[in-house]
């Protein structure tokens, strides 16, 4: 989109009425000024800054990263999530924002007393219920209550975000998120005070062609003691440093669950095909190798360990004798005294 521009002949027209004064620069001025004016309620005051609502921003940024890559896989289609806004309001605000009957996780946050909540927009509730029963993830325009199987649909969905949002909130302060019950009828649930202020971090959820909004509602008092840890720099401090390490515990932790294939050679020999062809039971086959001589044991394609044959409670066995290093291995290792000098 190119920006207007203005022809010399609209140019000649405005100062023409500037001159003439049929254009009030005072008037603009004030009009312009008063823009600037934002009534603030001091009954309600603000309780976050706008660092600390920038950090809770990326906070949730990284959330809703980790959730477009669970949810496609749970629902198997296409999910995308971003945040919709970052605010804080009156929790009675809130509540009557909300649509009846919708979908309302009740969440506890550890190491805090009391509650929390999540709400998903019905539509987007009964598509995903559709995608992971089976279904095309359609929704009919219905909104009812959900069913007992729904239910437990539903809360599978909650505790999986839930772990989520665990780990995006470890970056700058370690809670936890427990589901306790879910509702259907907002004005049931009284986490806090109706004049109380709350943060509200609303998402927008798309899964297939169905859209919805994910609210997340956290009382003020139930942030207070980690206000001081709420900022854009904290944030970006510690998740330079839990990432490093968290990465390093994942690698580590699923590294060891990797299978590898292991060999005890007994030895070697060349035939020819012909020779291999005229092979027949009882013939023998000598080796290149001596009897007594340390086996290799292969890992994969590469031989890490020297063996020495033996048995174990009846069966076969080999006890590792020798660590062959890797190439790298060798490589590092220091150079001996005089090592370049002596040619």
């Amino acid at each position: 989109m190119t920006p207007d521009v203005m022809s010399q002949s609209e140019i000649d027209s405005l100062l023409e009425a500037l001159s003439t004064g049929s254009v009030d620069v005072d008037s603009i001025t004030r009009d312009s000024d008063e823009k600037k004016i934002k009534s603030y309620d001091f009954r309600r005051p603000d309780k976050f800054s706008k660092d600390q609502l920038r950090a809770i921003q990326m906070i949730h940024e990284s959330f809703t990263r980790q959730l477009t890559t669970t949810m496609s896989t749970m629902v198997r289609s296409m999910v995308s999530a971003e945040i919709a806004s970052v605010d804080q309001l009156a929790y009675d605000e809130f509540i009557r924002s909300l649509v009846q009957p919708t979908v309302i996780g009740i969440l506890e946050m550890y190491p805090f007393s009391g509650n929390a909540l999540i709400e998903i927009n019905p539509n987007l509730v009964f598509a995903i219920i559709d995608r992971m029963l089976g279904g095309r993830g359609e929704f009919t325009g219905k909104i009812r209550e959900l069913t007992d199987i729904e239910r437990t649909v539903v809360e599978r969905l909650l505790m999986r975000m839930l772990e989520l949002l665990e780990e995006a909130w470890s970056t700058v302060v370690d809670v936890r998120f427990r589901y306790e019950n879910l509702e259907s009828n907002p004005f049931f649930v009284q986490i806090c005070p109706g004049t109380d202020m709350v943060l509200l971090v609303i998402l927008k959820l798309k899964v297939s062609e169905v859209e919805g909004m994910v609210s997340i509602c956290i009382p003020y008092f139930l942030m207070e003691p980690i206000m001081d840890k709420l900022s854009s720099q904290q944030w970006f401090a510690s998740t330079g440093r839990k990432s490093d390490e968290k990465s390093g515990e994942y690698i580590q932790r699923h590294l060891s669950k990797v299978r590898i294939p292991v060999a005890l050679e007994l030895g070697h020999t060349v035939l020819s095909v012909s020779d291999v062809l005229q092979l027949s039971v009882g013939d023998v086959v000598k080796l290149d190798e001596v009897l007594g001589d340390p086996l290799d044991v292969r890992i994969g394609n590469m031989v890490k360990f020297k063996a020495v044959p033996g048995t174990s409670n009846g069966n076969y066995a080999a006890e590792i004798s020798e660590i062959i290093p890797m190439e790298d291995e060798v490589s590092g290792l220091p150079e001996k005294e005089g090592g370049a000098g002596d040619d």
